[in-house]
């Protein structure tokens, strides 16, 4: 039997697909989530898709496969070709050409006995009478009413169908930034096809390309928050490798431009406060009733978010706040060190001591995330205070191993 490239779960495609690009390095015998035959069939499909990215290395463990992607050459997301494999029928793909023969006019207004009809009339030539029955056309129309392709319009107790007007596409250009750096950029991947035009136009420094996978846990989150509704979320637990389910309300979906990681903020009624969590770790999302709060918890993550570094929204030393703040000093001719100092600041005041020195001060929920952005300031800190006493230790002690890995004496900061 050939090979199909077909896919009906995309969660399993998903998975495999971060192990070989996220993850990556590991041979064969290595993957024991599911058997070798699976490992074999999901490693050629993503082949048929990829195979240009597709790279191996042998070692003493076996051979590696993974997948390599340098975004100065590629200038579009190749993980976009996964959700353009969908899994069909004959019969779909005849169903689908042959009514839209039939409403090949936005003026033709038919019920769904006269679609019918015409399909008979159309198929007894060359296929069975009788090939769909209404049930299936029925079925057909209404998805095809939902996605906004066909409208529906009752008169009297009959339903009349007919084709939904074309909207104008954007321009190329327009579409392409979209679907590069966009939320659900593939959306503006499948208006490229259909226009049948690329722009070259546009090449990333950092283009974080990971996220096509998360495209429809996404979108599911973006209509709950648009309805205002609970969601029950399937979150695997990669660390202690299990899977838990969570109740919440979504509220907002932040992305990283360091790393291009997607996380989704939201209201837990369970423990009563505002949470974080990765999308990629978001298995499902299945959609609960209206939340009748939802304006009032989405206000209160506004009012948060001018005190968050991050995504943390709890202090790890159980405070409301923590407070941080660090000296810098510089040069005449290092001007530019206050200007990045401000120009990165997410949140926070900096005050200007004299010519050569200035103070940056700020109250987060979790200090600790301020921390690696401290830290390229280091040779330039004269004096740091985190109000956490756990955070103060921990910052010192980086330092003092760092003056050891160099072998110089202590000193210049505290």
């Amino acid at each position: 039997m050939a090979y199909s490239e077909l896919v009906k779960n995309f969660n399993k495609i998903r998975d495999y697909m971060r192990e070989f690009y996220v993850y990556g390095f590991r041979s064969r015998e290595e993957f024991t989530k599911k058997s070798a035959r699976s490992y074999d069939d999901e490693r050629r499909r993503m082949e048929s898709w990829l195979g240009d990215y597709m790279r191996f290395r042998q070692t003493a463990d076996g051979k590696n496969v993974f997948l390599s992607i340098d975004s100065r050459v590629s200038r579009h997301n190749p993980f976009y070709k996964a959700w353009k494999t969908k899994s069909f029928t004959d019969g779909d793909i005849t169903l689908h050409f042959i009514l839209f023969d039939i409403l090949h006019d936005t003026e033709i207004s038919m019920t769904l006995s006269e679609i019918t009809e015409c399909m008979d009339d159309y198929l007894c030539d060359f296929a069975k009478p009788k090939m769909f029955d209404e049930s299936t056309v029925r079925k057909k129309l209404k998805e095809y009413v939902e996605e906004g392709i066909l409208l529906s319009e009752k008169q009297g107790k009959t339903v009349f169908y007919r084709r939904a007007q074309q909207t104008p596409l954007c321009d190329a250009d327009v579409l392409d930034f979209f679907s590069e750096v966009a939320p659900c950029g593939v959306v503006g991947s499948y208006l490229l096809d259909k226009q049948d035009c690329r722009s070259d136009r546009f090449s990333f420094k950092h283009h974080y390309i990971t996220g096509a996978m998360d495209s429809e846990i996404l979108c599911s989150l973006f209509q709950a928050m648009q309805e205002k509704r609970f969601v029950t979320l399937e979150i695997a637990h990669r660390a202690h490798a299990h899977i838990t389910e969570s109740r919440v309300a979504p509220l907002r979906v932040m992305m990283s431009v360091q790393n291009g990681r997607q996380y989704l903020m939201a209201y837990t009624r369970r423990y009563r406060r505002m949470i974080s969590t990765r999308l990629d770790n978001i298995l499902s999302v299945k959609t609960g009733e209206v939340c009748a709060d939802f304006d009032a918890h989405r206000q209160r993550l506004d009012e948060m978010m001018p005190h968050m570094w991050g995504v943390s929204t709890q202090s790890l030393s159980g405070e409301h706040l923590e407070q941080v703040s660090f000296t810098i000093r510089y040069a005449d001719d290092e001007r530019h060190i206050p200007k990045r100092l401000e120009r990165e600041k997410r949140c926070g005041t900096i005050e200007q001591i004299d010519a050569n020195t200035c103070r940056f001060t700020a109250e987060v929920y979790d200090a600790a995330e301020l921390i690696p952005w401290m830290r390229t300031f280091l040779c330039r800190i004269t004096e740091y205070s985190f109000s956490n006493p756990a955070l103060q230790k921990r910052f010192t002690e980086d330092i003092q191993a760092m003056y050891r890995l160099y072998g110089i004496e202590e000193g210049g900061c505290t």
